[in-house]
């Protein structure tokens, strides 16, 4: 069973008396383990996407499933706890609190969900080992670089074990070689944690670390590239972006 599923997918918004459709009937599934790149160009619904998987959007139409769950059947207090037990999030911008450690932001989310954290210190330690900073538990953000509170957004996103993380343009706030970093770190979480990502990026170099980059174009799947066994290049992405026109 994929560890998450969409059947017919579709968002609309009114704006004013027009309506936009951000996503066409959508179909889309990601299997356990996979780390899967979404691109497009703006306005071509990959954000939508994202959201709509996350639960922080409802779609239209359609249906979502998670591991087999639907999440329509769930009503807003239960789609609270689904994304903070069993999604993981990383943004663009880090979203981290500065009153916090580095330790301590990591393990928000346990916070949040009112675990015993005393009981969580390994898996905090282990996962601060893992993105390389466990010299830094106390720094924090204002004495971190923005690579290194990247990082830290990444441990932060896998605290929880969850079923599934959804990136969303990680790499686009750094620089070209703590992004390589940081895309690295996520390629090595999925290898080491069995985990699975969705990343949304406009790059086609973010992109060629992921196993499958799907494409999107007003709304609808046009075209996948998958792994062959000797990765996805940068060209090969670059040609599919130029043939559609993308």
């Amino acid at each position: 069973m994929p560890i998450i599923q969409t059947q017919n997918l579709t968002k609309e918004y009114r704006m004013g008396a027009v309506t936009v459709t951000a996503l066409a009937g959508v179909d889309f599934q990601v299997e356990r383990g996979e780390f899967v790149a979404i691109m497009g160009p703006s306005g071509s619904g990959k954000s939508t996407l994202l959201h709509l998987l996350g639960g922080l959007d409802k779609p239209t139409e359609g249906e979502i499933l998670l591991n087999g769950q639907p999440l329509a059947s769930l009503g807003d207090d239960e789609i609270t706890r689904l994304r903070r037990r069993k999604v993981g999030f990383i943004f663009q911008f880090y979203n981290l609190l500065p009153t916090l450690t580095a330790a301590e932001n990591v393990a928000l989310p346990l916070m949040i969900d009112g675990q015993n954290l005393n009981r969580r210190q390994d898996e905090i330690l282990s996962l601060m080992k893992l993105v390389g900073l466990e010299e830094r538990l106390q720094h924090k953000p204002d004495q971190l670089s923005g690579g290194q509170q990247q990082r830290v957004a990444v441990a932060r996103a896998f605290v929880n074990q969850p079923e599934i993380v959804l990136a969303d343009e990680p790499t686009g706030n750094l620089d070209s070689r703590s992004g390589t970093a940081i895309l690295e770190l996520l390629r090595r979480t999925c290898q080491e944690l069995n985990a699975t990502i969705v990343m949304v990026t406009h790059d086609p170099r973010a992109a060629s670390f992921a196993s499958r980059v799907v494409f999107l174009k007003d709304g609808e799947i046009v075209h996948q590239l998958c792994h062959d066994g000797q990765g996805i290049s940068v060209q090969q992405i670059t040609e599919v972006m130029a043939s559609l026109e993308l």
